[in-house]
């Protein structure tokens, strides 16, 4: 698969939503990016580490399904015990 994109007069670089598919990444989710030989580049997502940080960021975003208070407070423990 080959995709082309457009490099904006920021210097920014829109990722398409089939090659974000491709790759397993949802919106808030992060990727990493190897600068390889002859100007090549290695993009991948980001695998979470299990940090308390990374339970943050499921908090927020469209289709994030809704938590009781108690889900949270176990979730939440079980983070900063180091658990996940």
């Amino acid at each position: 698969m080959m995709t082309l994109l457009t490099v904006t007069a920021k210097g920014q670089v829109t990722l398409r939503k089939e090659l974000l598919q491709h790759l397993g990444i949802a919106p808030g989710d992060k990727v990493t990016v190897d600068l390889l030989p002859d100007g090549r580049a290695e993009i991948r997502a980001a695998r979470a580490s299990g940090t308390i940080e990374d339970f943050f960021g499921c908090l927020a975003g469209p289709g994030t399904p809704r938590l009781s208070i108690e889900e949270i407070n176990e979730a939440t423990a079980a983070g900063w015990a180091g658990e996940t």
